[in-house]
């Protein structure tokens, strides 16, 4: 038997590991080329490794759930009847190697076979991953500084920068959605060497020194038939938030404020303006009134608007309004973004709002529409209940929940009348965010929903 063992190739874009979500071939299975094998899940998406070649499955390795390193074995072959090593076809599919630039004794790279294709649309992923947007020169050479954990680059950039002896992490991208290009290495070797500093990256949460939960069944009860309990993987992207939500909890100190908002007025406005919206093909909700409020009131409040770089001890303000919106799909909850909402009008903002939830709840969201938020609003609609306590999108140090609108009594000119009342709650990193600061914010986010002719007043 000519046993062939494969590595999970090198998917780019900084991603160093995955964790595998689902086998789709078993050992003993005859796969044809390109036949989907296995899903894996990294920071920036789910991706389909295809079989590089026809062969019999021998062995996988990792299980649902387990971390699989890039250029870690994932699959044994049986390629008996077959060239072993024989170069898959080409067509942009990612590469891989030894990973190390490994040389015979002749001085030629080591071949490590074929490579496997990574296939299919991005379907999980987490909010708030990326890094801010990178600093550059005019020039593309070296900024002090710089450095990003998870930089956007091809195989064929990553090996130019091992064959120039530069660390990627440190070089400046210019290319679209911020990825490092071959110039980028190139002038960034060329360049004078800038002094190293600590990395700008969010800190990772503090390890938790504590004994795993052990789930023991209970003895069954008589005259019952099968098991009692079923176990499943926590896997994939449920496994990725609870480790989000977890370092937000154990990292930022939150606080939660509550106020009721009269929004009588905000919803006869949306009721007058629908049919012009309807008009030009949007959907008018809500949620783009409350973004705008929210920039708005970010504005006044700058301070809401930033995030601490623990690694420097240094708080940096963003002068960028990306507002991320929660939506949840039956993977579990993401965040897409409307980005640049402060220079986008309400038709924009509601237009963007439709499209990033129907890609949501059909997996098709892209890298660049779940990153980069500033602050997030999140709301269960009709669902919305009394209030909750939000949990901050890290490292962000506020978040807005929205909850159901209901009709209450109020009191308006010394008279009781009946009203359109929903209660907001608002939660923030207290080591940031001062109390009456976060209420100042929520008071500001409230005035321009009881009285939204203020926006049109403010709006850039």
């Amino acid at each position: 038997m000519a046993r062939w063992e494969f590595k999970l190739p090198d998917i780019g874009e900084g991603v160093t590991e995955g964790e595998v979500v689902s086998w789709l071939v078993k050992p003993g299975d005859v796969v044809k080329e390109d036949q989907p094998m296995v899903e894996v899940m990294t920071d920036k998406a789910t991706v389909t490794i295809t079989a590089p070649k026809a062969g019999k499955i021998v062995e996988t390795r990792g299980k649902v759930g387990e971390i699989v390193q890039v250029h870690g074995v994932l699959v044994v072959f049986d390629l008996s009847g077959g060239a072993v090593g024989a170069p898959a076809p080409t067509g942009g599919a990612p590469t891989t190697g030894n990973g190390h630039g490994a040389k015979n004794g002749n001085g030629a790279k080591k071949d490590d076979g074929p490579a496997a294709t990574a296939v299919g649309d991005i379907r999980e992923t987490l909010p708030g991953m990326s890094a801010a947007p990178a600093k550059t020169t005019s020039g593309g050479g070296a900024v002090q500084g710089y450095f990003n954990e998870k930089q956007l680059a091809t195989p064929a950039t990553r090996k130019v920068a091992r064959d120039l002896d530069v660390d990627l992490k440190r070089v400046p991208p210019t290319g679209p959605q911020g990825r490092v290009t071959k110039k980028d290495v190139e002038a960034f070797s060329q360049a004078p060497a800038a002094p190293q500093a600590p990395t700008h990256g969010t800190p990772a949460a503090p390890a938790i020194a504590r004994e795993p939960v052990k789930i023991t069944p209970p003895h069954a009860t008589p005259g019952t038939h099968g098991p009692l309990e079923e176990r499943v993987p926590f896997a994939g992207l449920r496994r990725k938030i609870a480790a989000k939500m977890a370092q937000s909890k154990h990292t930022a100190a939150h606080f939660t404020f509550v106020e009721e908002c009269d929004v009588t007025q905000l919803k006869a406005l949306r009721a007058r303006m629908k049919p012009a919206a309807d008009a030009a093909g949007v959907k008018l909700t809500f949620l783009a009134f409350i973004a705008k409020a929210c920039v708005a009131a970010l504005k006044k409040h700058p301070i809401l608007n930033s995030a601490l770089d623990e690694s420097t001890n240094e708080l940096v303000y963003r002068k960028y309004y990306n507002i991320g919106i929660a939506a949840s799909t039956d993977a579990g909850l993401i965040v897409p973004v409307v980005k640049d909402a402060d220079r986008k009008s309400l038709l924009d903002i509601a237009r963007d709002i439709e499209r990033l939830a129907n890609d949501a709840k059909a997996g098709k969201s892209k890298v660049e529409d779940l990153s980069g938020s500033t602050f997030t609003i999140t709301s269960l609609g009709q669902q919305g209940g009394l209030f909750a306590t939000p949990i901050l999108n890290f490292p962000e140090v506020g978040i807005l929940g929205v909850h159901q609108m209901k009709q209450k009594p109020v009191v308006k000119d010394g008279q009781i009348v009946i009203g359109d009342v929903m209660l907001l709650s608002l939660s923030f990193d207290h080591r940031i965010v001062d109390g009456h600061i976060g209420a100042a914010f929520a008071y500001d986010v409230i005035a321009y929903l009881e009285t939204p002719e203020k926006l049109f007043l403010e709006m850039a």
